[in-house]
C-alpha cells in the first residue's frame, strides 16, 4: 500500500472517535485534510469545530461543519490531529506544517488527544524529523544561538510565516531522550512562542495504518 493510502485508511478509522452532539478539535496536515474529507464523504455528522490552521478552518467549513472561535468554547472532548514523530511513551514532535502553536492551545483545551499516522511516523527516539520552533521574528538570531548551545543546528524555515504572523526554526541534529525536559526548556527562551515538542500533553490514543489495518495504542 502506498503512504496515501494508508492515510485514508487511518482517516476512516478516526470517524468513530468523533464525538456525538459537541465540539470537536481539529489538527492540521495532509492526514488531517483526509479526515476531514471522509466526514464530508461519509456524510458524518459534526456538531461543530475548533481548527488549527486557516487551511483547516476551510476544509471543514466546505463540507458544512460549523466552526467556533476556541474563545467561545469551553473544554471538550476530543482533539483529532496527526504528527510528524511518535515515540513509545506517546510522545509527538509536530509543526512540519507550521501549525504548532494553535495545535498546542487545542490540545490543552481537550480531554483526549487522538493521534492519527501511518506507520513510518512511529520512532524508537525522537530527533530524526527537524524539531519546529516557532519564534517571533526579533528573536531569531538569539533563539538559534541558544539552540545550537543545547546541541541543535537551527534553519530558518524558508517562505515559511505562521498564522500567527511569527517564523519557524526546524533543529537539526537533535536525539530527544527526554522529550519533556527539553519541551520545558525551549519554551523557557525568550523569542520562544512554542516548540514542537508535545510530552507535558502528548496523545492519549495513536492510531497508526499498516498493511495489515489500523492498529490502537492506549496509555496504560
Amino acid at each position: 500500500m502506498t503512504q496515501d493510502e494508508l492515510k485514508v485508511m487511518v482517516a476512516k478509522a478516526a470517524l468513530d472517535y468523533i464525538p456525538a452532539g459537541s465540539v470537536l478539535g481539529v489538527g492540521s496536515g495532509s492526514t488531517v485534510m483526509k479526515f476531514i474529507a471522509q466526514i464530508g464523504i461519509n456524510k458524518v455528522p459534526v456538531a461543530a469545530a475548533v481548527s488549527s490552521s486557516n487551511k483547516t478552518t476551510e476544509a471543514l467549513k466546505s463540507i458544512g461543519v460549523n466552526v467556533v472561535d476556541p474563545n467561545e468554547t469551553q473544554p471538550y472532548d476530543v482533539y483529532i490531529d496527526g504528527a510528524d514523530e511518535v515515540d513509545p511513551n506517546f510522545n509527538m514532535i509536530k509543526g512540519g506544517g507550521a501549525c504548532l502553536t494553535r495545535e498546542k492551545i487545542l490540545t490543552s483545551m481537550a480531554k483526549k488527544f487522538i493521534c492519527i499516522v501511518d506507520k513510518s511516523k512511529l520512532v524508537d527516539t525522537l530527533g530524526k524529523f527537524p524539531l519546529p520552533v516557532e519564534i517571533i521574528p526579533m528573536a531569531r538570531e538569539q533563539v538559534a544561538r541558544t539552540l545550537r548551545a543545547l546541541g541543535g543546528d537551527p534553519v530558518l524555515r524558508k517562505d515559511c510565516i505562521t498564522d500567527n504572523g511569527c517564523e519557524i526554526l526546524d533543529v537539526h541534529g537533535l536525539k530527544i531522550t527526554d522529550p519533556l525536559a527539553l519541551e520545558q526548556k525551549i519554551n523557557q527562551i525568550p523569542g520562544v512562542v512554542t516548540v514542537g515538542l508535545f510530552a507535558a500533553k502528548g496523545a492519549d490514543i495513536v492510531l497508526y495504518a499498516t498493511e495489515e489495518g489500523v492498529k490502537v495504542l492506549k496509555r496504560s
